[in-house]
């Protein structure tokens, strides 16, 4: 069901130059519980219900529909009842946002949906290149011309190397995936596949559907048998296994014919090169549209080396530089990969390299664009860290599934351009990410969860996404339904003093994900395809001096606070600084809480949302998940006066509010984990402290994670 509303918003929302105290909604209250449903359901198909921001890989996206209510809250005035507001359409063009994290543009985005006015900043060139991508107005008609263009010239070209002939029939079967797996030598010469286990593919639902592929450790056979046998003669040579029992357990490969075992990073430093790959099976498309498992033969061997003979005839713009030694970059580099290149066997480099050429072609250059950042969304699907999920799901699981530089012992290639019945490929991100992108920039629509089964429709009440792009802030001023983006330090912001009536961002979090590093995969390839147009490719990566990403507390606490103290000075006097954080520990709220107040800030509210998809892999390895961020609401201490509160005192109101909170979310029956607590107690710690006005230095001696643990415990008690 789809409802349009054109139903404009009844309440106040002046310009903070109008009256010397203006309060908004977001201070009085935010309606987490209302909107709780709602984010559960965006969180699930975030790339269906926000498509405009997945177009590319950025990590921690926030939820669109909270970020919504969140700008909205930063808007309307203190009167206004932001979820009786949240579906009316708005246009608030009065109000200029400010996000200094820009990340993939979830704020820009919002921010323009109301008819603001929107600025966004981010440190990291990958970040500022896709965002300036995502809201940029192209015909459909013009990205579908350019698409069979490309199809054209390279489609049969590429498709030739992912074509064999069944052994079987004879017929000329479509590839869809190679499955490989890599190969350690042992000090004695004796070569070793490193599997785990022998069952390559199974169902995500393997108890419903028990069948499976195993392939034969001795020929290499491919057979079909139930997921979970421990004991298998094999057909072809009689060899008889335990599927369950590979060669490799944890960090370690097991020698069958001596039984020693040695450790893996060992054996690869020790070869100074990334592991050889052998390839063992293939999925292909049969005539009669059916999905079969191969084994490798001579073809597929003589196939891949045409590929890599072909190579060598071609100049292709491909991965610059070195890999850049860092926390995330090391685990890479102790396997023996030095490139950006290493990441890819030589037909995928072929075939990508093919693919982007075409792309280059493109006269437009916004057409163009859009598609060298479709190809770089390519790139996370289609290379040797990517591994297969399994039957009955995407069957690619990209390099960054679990926010690191993971190299795939069984590594799953995909074919590069990809038809109706493939994923992560050239072909289906075109339909599923640049088409839908623009779909939604025409007709944004918000998701209105209905009942308890969770049915949902659309709603438009949003204003298309057909931002005017300015290169300044005085052009901003002057134009209607204009839209900045910028590269650099958030610090040290082209901005004028108080002139933004509200930050609202999600920061990067003290010691998680190094964005950079991982960024630096995307940047090498961006650098020579975007051929120097931007002046923040011209560098050797992505990393930059200025991140807001440290390991230790103090260098976190520093770097924060000073885009925090830039947030203040271009903020008016009564405008809000609205950011999400959560964390594990209480020495990283500390941290935040040390940022805010040495920026001249203070806590005006606090609120408990939805983070991302609770079913993520980091999120389901971890034993108490937090499925919550805190929202921290903060003006300038200018205009604010503190209450005298004791720790004890501070103490009782946080429970008490934790209680609060509890209940409102018992009312949509969100069952909150201890983590989850962990993140609201904590949050609410630091209101009231910033209320009473303590420093920084008095709460770390009067709050740490033991006490927080045993009030968590006393609460649930």
């Amino acid at each position: 069901m789809q409802t349009e509303t054109e139903k404009g918003s009844s309440c106040f929302y002046p310009s903070l130059n109008e009256q010397e105290k203006v309060m908004r909604a977001l201070e009085r209250n935010f309606p987490f519980e209302e909107i709780d449903p709602v984010a559960e359901k965006e969180s699930y198909r975030k790339e269906v219900n926000r498509p405009i921001y997945h177009t590319h890989k950025w990590w921690a996206q926030r939820l669109g529909s909270v970020f919504r209510a969140l700008t909205l809250g930063t808007v309307l005035d203190e009167t206004a009842d932001l979820w009786g507001e949240f579906y009316n359409k708005h246009d608030l063009q009065n109000a200029i946002i400010l996000d200094p994290f820009m990340g993939s543009g979830t704020t820009v985005g919002e921010a323009i949906k109301l008819g603001c006015k929107a600025v966004g900043c981010d440190i990291n060139p990958v970040s500022s290149f896709i965002v300036g991508q995502a809201f940029r107005h192209i015909s459909t008609v013009k990205l579908l011309e350019a698409f069979n263009e490309i199809e054209r010239k390279v489609k049969r070209k590429i498709n030739f190397y992912y074509t064999k002939q069944h052994p079987r029939t004879g017929e000329q079967c479509q590839v869809l995936y190679y499955f490989w797996v890599k190969v350690v030598s042992l000090p004695n010469g004796t070569e070793i596949p490193l599997f785990s286990n022998y069952v390559f593919s199974k169902n995500a639902y393997p108890k419903k559907k028990p069948q499976a592929q195993i392939i034969c450790p001795h020929c290499w056979e491919v057979i079909q048998n139930r997921y979970d046998l421990e004991h298998l003669s094999c057909l072809s040579c009689k060899n008889e296994f335990n599927p369950q029992h590979g060669p490799v357990k944890g960090q370690q490969v097991t020698d069958p014919a001596t039984g020693k075992t040695h450790k893996i990073a060992e054996l690869i430093k020790a070869s100074g090169n990334p592991p050889i790959h052998k390839l063992y099976a293939s999925m292909v498309l049969n005539s009669d549209g059916k999905k079969e498992y191969i084994r490798a033969d001579e073809e597929d061997t003589r196939l891949y080396n045409e590929a890599h003979e072909e190579l060598k005839n071609y100049n292709f713009p491909f991965p610059e530089g070195k890999i850049s030694p860092g926390h995330n970059a090391n685990q890479v580099l102790n396997y023996g990969y030095k490139y950006w290149s290493d990441f890819f066997n030589d037909r995928q480099l072929l075939c990508l390299g093919m693919l982007l050429d075409a792309i280059l072609d493109i006269e437009n250059e916004d057409i163009r664009d859009a598609f060298v950042c479709l190809f770089s969304g390519v790139l996370e699907f289609n290379n040797t860290f990517c591994s297969f999920k399994g039957e009955g799901t995407g069957a690619v699981r990209h390099l960054f599934f679990n926010h690191i530089l993971k190299p795939e012992r069984t590594p799953l290639e995909n074919c590069v351009w990809g038809n109706e019945k493939s994923s992560g490929t050239f072909f289906s991100l075109f339909k599923s990410r640049l088409l839908k992108a623009q779909e939604y920039r025409d007709k944004p629509f918000e998701i209105r969860v209905e009942d308890s089964n969770e049915a949902s429709e659309k709603v438009f009440c949003s204003n298309p996404i057909k931002a005017n792009y300015v290169t300044n802030f005085e052009e901003l001023l002057r134009t209607d339904k204009s839209c900045l983006v910028l590269n650099g330090d958030s610090a040290k912001l082209p901005i004028p003093d108080a002139s933004i009536d509200a930050v609202v961002t999600d920061p990067p979090y003290f010691d998680f994900v190094h964005y950079s590093e991982l960024s630096d995969f995307y940047f090498a390839w961006l650098k020579p395809a975007l051929g120097g147009r931007f002046n923040y490719f011209n560098s050797e990566n992505s990393r930059r001096v200025g991140e807001v990403q440290h390991k230790k507390s103090n260098d976190f606490s520093n770097a924060l606070c000073n885009v925090f103290s830039e947030c203040k000075r271009v903020l008016k006097d009564q405008g809000l600084l609205v950011f999400s954080f959560h964390h594990s520990r209480f020495e990283g709220w500390l941290s935040i809480y040390e940022a805010i107040s040495n920026a001249g800030l203070h806590i005006q509210a606090v609120y408990p949302v939805k983070a991302e998809m609770s079913g993520g892999t980091p999120k389901t390895a971890t034993k108490n998940p937090i499925n919550l961020d805190a929202i921290f609401v903060c003006k300038k201490i200018e205009s604010w006066e503190s209450t005298p509160l004791s720790i004890n005192a501070i103490v009782a109101r946080a429970t008490e509010e934790l209680c609060d909170f509890e209940t409102r979310f018992d009312a949509v029956g969100r069952d909150l984990s201890n983590g989850d607590r962990k993140v609201i107690l904590s949050s609410l710690l630091l209101k009231y402290c910033s209320i009473a006005g303590h420093d920084p230095k008095t709460v770390s001696n009067e709050i740490d994670e033991k006490r927080l643990v045993e009030l968590l415990t006393l609460e649930s008690v």
